[in-house]
C-alpha cells in the first residue's frame, strides 16, 4: 500500500490533479461520516478541520456532531469493539465499508486516482457481516464521537463514547488537578494523593501552546491505588489529544486551551465537574459564573515556552484544536493581522 500511494502521488504530479481539484464539502461530509462509522479517532478532528480550512471550506465541530448524532457504528474494532484492522482488511476492508453505508455516503465524489467513490467500490463485498456489519444491525446505534460543550470548553471538546464505561456518560465527581505532565507524573501514584474512584482527572498545559505540541497525553493514567481496587475508568479532562486505539471516558481538546487562559486554567482541587451527554452534552464545572471571573482576574499568564527562532513562530500563529491545530499563515486567503476566515462570503457546510 506504501508503494502504491507513492506511485500515485508521482502519477498525480504528472497529471496535474492537485488535491483542491477534487476536494470538496462533500468530499469532507464523506471523511466525516466515514470516520464516524469507523468508531475512528478523535485525532480525526483536527486533521479534516484543518485540511477543510486549508482548502477554503468551514469545517466545525458542529458538523462533526450533526452527523455523529446519525451516523451508525458499522465497524465492529477495538477500542470500541471486539476486532483488530487486520480482521477489517479480510472482511472486505475500506471498500467494502463504504458500500455498506448505502446512501450515508455521496459516492459521485471524486477521489485521488480520479475516479469517484462510487467507480472505486464497485464489485467491493463484506466477508464477514460480524466485522463490518449492515446498518440495520450497527454496533453502536450513533455517536461514534461526540462534541461536547459547557463552561469549561466555551468553545467545545470531543469524546468517545463507545470507547468508555457507559456509567460514566453521566458523571458528576471533585477534581484532582495536575498543573502539567510533569505534576501528573510525579503525584499520579502516591499514596496520598486524595482520590477515589468518583474523582475527575483533569491535566492542564497540554494543548498546543501549554505542552507544546498537543501531544497523545489525552488518556490520563488511572491512579495504582485504584488500579489494585479494580477501577479501570475513570473521567478524565485535557486540553490534550489520545490514540485512536485508547479507551476510556477521556474528554479532549478542551478550547480554549489552559495556557492562553481558557477556563480549563482556572480549575481548582476539589471543585465538581459534571458531564452528562446523550442530548445535553456538556462538560461543565460547578463553580459559580462569578468565582470563575475572580480566578480568571487573578490568572497568571504563562511564561512563553520560546524566546527566539522556530519556537515563538509556532507559538504565535499555531491554532486552537476547534480550528485545526494548523498554522494561521497555511490556511487560504490568510493575511497578517486578520481574524481567521474574515472575508465575505466564506464557504459554509450545511
Amino acid at each position: 500500500m506504501a508503494t502504491l500511494t507513492a506511485k500515485r502521488i508521482v502519477d498525480m504530479v504528472w497529471e496535474d490533479l492537485k488535491p483542491l481539484d477534487f476536494l470538496t464539502e462533500g468530499s469532507f461530509t464523506n471523511a466525516v461520516t466515514a470516520v464516524l462509522a469507523l468508531g475512528g479517532s478523535t485525532n480525526s478532528v483536527v486533521h479534516l478541520i484543518a485540511m477543510a480550512r486549508r482548502a477554503s471550506i468551514l469545517l466545525t465541530l458542529d458538523r462533526f456532531d450533526e452527523l455523529a448524532r446519525k451516523t451508525p457504528v458499522i465497524a465492529n474494532l477495538r477500542p470500541s469493539g471486539q476486532y483488530l484492522t487486520e480482521d477489517f482488511y479480510y472482511a472486505g476492508g475500506l471498500r467494502a465499508f463504504l458500500g455498506q453505508l448505502g446512501d450515508a455516503i455521496d459516492s459521485k465524489q471524486l477521489t485521488c486516482n480520479g475516479n469517484t467513490i462510487a467507480e472505486n467500490i464497485e464489485g467491493a463485498r463484506v466477508y464477514n457481516e460480524d466485522v463490518i456489519r449492515p446498518v440495520t444491525k450497527p454496533l453502536v446505534e450513533r455517536n461514534g464521537l461526540a462534541v461536547l460543550y459547557g463552561n469549561i470548553a466555551p468553545k467545545g471538546a470531543v469524546i468517545k463514547p463507545a470507547a468508555m464505561e457507559q456509567h460514566l456518560r453521566k458523571h458528576t465527581g471533585k477534581a484532582d488537578v495536575f498543573k502539567d505532565y510533569n505534576d501528573m507524573s510525579a503525584r499520579i501514584d502516591s499514596p496520598d494523593l486524595d482520590v477515589d474512584k468518583d474523582s475527575v482527572i483533569v491535566l492542564q498545559s497540554a494543548g498546543p501552546q501549554g505542552a507544546p505540541g498537543m501531544p497523545e497525553w489525552g488518556q490520563l493514567p488511572i491512579p495504582q491505588k485504584l488500579l489494585k481496587q479494580g477501577v479501570r475508568d475513570m473521567l478524565r479532562i485535557s486540553d490534550a489529544r489520545m490514540s485512536g486505539t485508547s479507551y476510556g471516558a477521556c474528554v479532549l481538546h478542551i478550547t480554549p486551551q489552559s495556557h492562553v487562559g481558557g477556563p480549563l486554567a482556572l480549575v481548582n482541587d476539589g471543585d465538581r465537574h459534571d458531564l452528562y451527554r446523550h442530548h445535553a452534552r456538556g462538560i461543565n464545572m460547578l463553580v459559580s459564573d462569578d468565582e470563575i471571573a475572580k480566578r480568571k482576574a487573578a490568572w497568571v499568564k504563562s511564561i512563553p515556552k520560546f524566546t527566539c527562532g522556530y519556537g515563538v513562530l509556532y507559538l504565535k500563529h499555531i491554532q486552537q484544536a476547534d480550528t485545526g491545530c494548523d498554522f494561521d499563515f497555511l490556511e487560504s486567503g490568510y493575511r497578517e493581522g486578520a481574524e481567521p476566515h474574515a472575508a465575505a462570503g466564506e464557504p459554509e457546510i450545511h
